[in-house]
């Protein structure tokens, strides 16, 4: 794995593209679910190799979570946001004004990547009525049979742009 991100990575850097090693939970890769195992990889593959941090893993990974941001410091690329049920920011358990702080206190100015996956909510019991997409353009029938066969659907931009506003306004503010 070093040697394949290595090559990565020095293509990276002739193109002027910065690299980043993410750390997913356990549910999606045994490989690296740590930011402790991202830097370590970081340190491998080569010295501007960085790390991109995400919220809804660290707070499934992380024993301690401000502690994960604090270590890693200046190796920080990237950071996504999206609380700990994987919805908007404000939306879950996440301490959002300790995690912005956090990032500041280690120096961190760059993004925060809102990569919200909301779960679809078919019950009657939803709290997203309009979280479906009645009528999708754009897609062809055998392609939306397809996302729904597989557990998904298209949901609807009513839905995304909640998304986004909650994200917007639960972080804005603490910046």
């Amino acid at each position: 794995m070093i040697d394949g991100l290595k090559e990565a990575y020095e293509l990276a850097e002739r193109l002027g593209v910065r690299m980043a090693i993410e750390p997913l939970n356990r549910f999606e890769t045994y490989f690296i679910n740590r930011a402790d195992q991202a830097v370590a990889m970081a340190d491998a593959v080569g010295p501007k190799c960085g790390v991109c941090l995400d919220a809804f893993h660290m707070n499934i990974e992380e024993k301690d979570f401000l502690a994960a941001i604090r270590s890693t410091g200046r190796r920080i690329y990237d950071f996504h946001v999206a609380d700990n049920n994987r919805l908007a920011p404000g939306q879950g358990k996440l301490d959002w004004k300790a995690i912005v702080r956090t990032l500041k206190e280690v120096g961190y100015d760059g993004a925060l990547t809102a990569e919200f996956v909301a779960p679809v909510d078919r019950t009657p019991v939803t709290p997203y009525p309009d979280q479906l997409e009645r009528n999708p353009v754009n897609i062809s029938a055998e392609q939306l049979k397809f996302i729904q066969d597989h557990g998904s659907s298209v949901l609807s931009e009513e839905f995304y742009t909640g998304l986004a506003e909650k994200t917007a306004s639960t972080l804005l503010p603490l910046m």
